[in-house]
């Protein structure tokens, strides 16, 4: 096996893509699409630009929903891509090719639902719903020069309720997703992918009870 050095300008090697709804200041609501996240516990870390609305809208609100798409929705998430909720767009998004985008849920088609812990909308059609709030903010790359420094954020919420569709739960137990139900959209290098049809393979891992990761409430 041989391996070559490489310096790449993105490192998504493959992460679940989350719609992120945030209220806007004048109480209406954003749609972003993003693949920096990773949970633990029931924490979730969002890396985002310091510059972008949903950042502005979570750090003044305090909160937002977490919707995740199933992998057939990927004409909605392809339409929101090149969005932002940002009336003044960041010279970098312009040379991107993004434009400013008002209403996001005509754009795409997709439904407000009232959300029951937060003032933000959930999605409808998302199989999987998390109502969160603003549990700390770290600067990222902050050795970075000039105007790159504090570029990126690390945003850690708390997720408060979860909804999911019922086809996804586990049989016989209250809490557990069925993982050959659940059908997640991937982000890697830029492309969206599905999980592959077929018998998942064996995981030591999948033989601990899942209970026993769950944290102390707080």
């Amino acid at each position: 096996m041989v391996h070559s050095t490489i310096t790449p300008a993105i490192f998504y090697w493959g992460t679940p893509v989350v719609l992120i709804t945030t209220r806007n200041l004048d109480g209406t609501s954003n749609i972003a699409p993003n693949s920096s996240v990773f949970w633990l516990g029931n924490r979730c870390m969002l890396g985002l630009a310091e510059c972008s609305q949903t950042t502005a809208n979570l750090l003044r609100e305090k909160e937002c929903v977490l919707n995740l798409p199933s992998d057939d929705m990927i004409p909605q998430v392809n339409a929101l891509a090149r969005t932002t909720g940002s009336e003044e767009v960041p010279s970098f998004k312009i040379m991107l090719g993004y434009h400013y985008d008002k209403d996001k849920f005509r754009t795409t088609g997709l439904t407000p639902m009232k959300s029951e812990l937060v003032r933000a909308d959930r999605i409808k059609e998302c199989p999987v719903q998390m109502e969160a709030e603003l549990a700390g903010c770290y600067e990222m790359m902050s050795s970075l020069p000039g105007e790159a420094k504090g570029f990126t954020l690390a945003i850690e919420v708390k997720v408060k309720r979860t909804y999911v569709e019922e086809k996804l739960r586990l049989p016989g137990h209250e809490n557990r997703i069925n993982p050959d139900a659940w059908r997640p959209m991937i982000m890697s290098f830029q492309h969206l992918y599905g999980l592959r049809n077929g018998d998942r393979e064996t995981s030591t891992l999948a033989d601990i009870e899942e209970e026993l990761y769950r944290l102390p409430i707080d």
